[in-house]
């Protein structure tokens, strides 16, 4: 029997749907928080991959689903460079397609390897060897280039998704190893029920579906340990709880750096500060609130918000530019009050934004981006010592790299994220940064204090529930009593390298059960043809 082999029109499905998927995933994100979307829009690519023998076409297909879900999830970056970075529209748009080009390549490159190494073989060595792909691939996105880890499938699943109980163990590569692991299960055990239409459009084998009872109760064995780790406390509380303001100041980013305005915005700083030095042991203004170097500040300025908080009784944490004798300038936290004067100093930088990666001159002479030639400063910083607590400060972005903030730990007994989200205009950037400090809460086992300059200002627990937050948009004031902790949770204590380790072993694992010798070659023989 002839076999008629229309392979245009079924792969050109299958980008539409991988394409889909990826958008369809971000809504496991915040604000939509739909964490079963995060399984399903993901589950979408091994289903596709099933069948595909050329790696071209694995690497596109991966390349699609990454474009869905980058362009859907991280488009807001287009603010930054047009509306306040005075990139022209076109340029901008053009440089968020290309850093979407970018970041999909290392889904490209997952499903690209998992096609190459013929890993589509078997419902359950497939499942373990795309996943252990996925975290690989997610973990090197996270670390190459300085890093981009936004958007890793693992933050989809803070509470209340079952798998929110394996941040405290795994962090989120290994939540994401996890629901990567189901998503291939699922993906790989539909594309084998169809096997029919699959094995007409490729003339591929079929792949042989399992028991759906096995692979239930083994996807339910990981979703109940999820949820019973939810239960554990790893950390235990550490002194009295201190009261702490955290202030949302609402400064417009257009007018932030505006001469005309200095004297407003430091005298609502000054303001907001005061005014709760009554109330609180600890106030707590957002990143680079005044927007000026700490040297250049007017005569008295500080000396004013010193005396105002010792007298009392409080400390003062606020986001200002600071220089050294070098003239190297630094994005830091500085604290003021009843406890000694001290500081941080941003240590992992946002490319672009605050200092130019090499080759990049071009964009700076395009874009008006002030402060954005920041140096960053030492990896390992002391926690502050305010009100009986030793207080980890990390500043916006930096959030974003767990196993950076860990390196505080287990001095730290509170973490404090200090954070200007108004470059992004109203858009999924600031909850979807809640939502990361989310997962850094659980994973480090200590409270997340957050002070934004536009949202979304908040305290969050270690269990990862948000206890109390401000509306976005508004100037207010965020008053919460928070208590330190103490411990080191299994995360804190090894980082990646649990996670990493079971990635490479399912790897190995789904490669040694591969089929090999005459069935390998036969499979690799009824491909696709383009």
């Amino acid at each position: 029997m002839t076999e008629v082999n229309p392979v245009p029109v079924r792969l050109g499905w299958r980008f539409l749907l991988v394409l889909l998927g990826g958008g369809l995933s971000v809504l496991a994100h915040a604000p939509f928080e739909w964490c079963g979307l995060g399984l399903i829009g993901l589950a979408v690519l091994p289903a596709c991959l099933v069948g595909v023998v050329r790696t071209r076409s694995g690497f596109l297909l991966g390349l699609a689903w990454g474009l869905g879900a980058f362009l859907a999830g991280v488009s807001w970056l287009y603010v930054a460079l047009n509306r306040y970075g005075g990139v022209p529209a076109p340029l901008a748009g053009l440089a968020i397609v290309l850093f979407c080009l970018y970041l999909a390549l290392y889904p490209a490159l997952v499903a690209a390897l998992f096609v190459r190494l013929r890993l589509a073989c078997s419902v359950w060595w497939g499942g373990l060897g795309f996943a252990g792909l996925w975290v690989l691939g997610e973990w090197a996105r996270g670390r190459l280039m300085t890093g981009f880890p936004w958007l890793s499938v693992g933050y989809g699943q803070t509470p209340p998704s079952p798998l929110a109980g394996y941040f405290p163990v795994l962090g989120v590569f290994g939540v994401g190893l996890l629901l990567a692991l189901l998503a291939a299960w699922l993906g790989l055990q539909l594309s084998a029920q169809w096997g029919g239409w699959r094995r007409l459009s490729t003339g591929a084998p079929a792949l042989v579906p399992v028991r759906w009872r096995g692979l239930g109760l083994a996807a339910a064995g990981l979703l109940l340990l999820g949820w019973g780790l939810g239960g554990v406390r790893w950390t235990t509380p550490d002194g009295a709880p201190v009261r702490v303001s955290l202030i949302q100041t609402h400064i417009d980013q257009g007018l932030k750096w505006s001469p005309e305005h200095l004297g407003e915005w430091l005298e609502t700083n000054a303001r907001l500060a005061i005014g709760q030095a009554a109330h609180s042991d600890i106030v707590v203004l957002p990143e680079t609130t005044l927007p000026l170097l700490a040297d250049q500040l007017p005569a008295g300025y500080l000396d004013l918000l010193a005396g105002q908080m010792r007298m009392q009784g409080s400390d003062l944490v606020f986001g200002v530019f600071m220089r050294d004798e070098a003239g190297r300038i630094f994005n830091s936290a500085m604290s003021v009050g009843v406890s000694p004067t001290q500081s941080y100093a941003k240590h992992h930088l946002v490319p672009f934004g605050e200092y130019s990666p090499p080759l990049f001159g071009w964009f700076y002479r395009l874009a008006e981006i002030p402060m954005s030639d920041q140096s960053p400063g030492a990896a390992d910083q002391p926690p502050l010592y305010l009100q009986g607590q030793r207080v980890a400060v990390n500043i916006c972005y930096e959030d974003v790299f767990g196993h950076e903030l860990i390196r505080a730990l287990p001095e730290a007994t509170l973490m404090l994220n200090l954070s200007n989200l108004a470059w992004y205009g109203r858009s999924l950037a600031q909850p979807q940064h809640l939502q990361i400090a989310r997962a850094r809460a659980m994973e480090a086992g200590r409270p997340m204090l957050r002070a934004t300059n536009t949202g979304m200002t908040a305290l969050v627990q270690p269990d990862g529930s948000v206890q109390a937050v401000l509306a976005q948009f508004e100037q207010g004031v965020l008053q919460v009593s928070v208590q330190g902790y103490q411990g080191l949770t299994p995360y804190a204590r090894w980082g990646d390298s649990v996670p990493l380790s079971l990635a490479l072993f399912a790897l190995l694992l789904a490669g040694w059960r591969r089929p090999g010798g005459a069935r390998a070659a036969n499979f690799a023989s009824g491909g696709e043809s383009q």
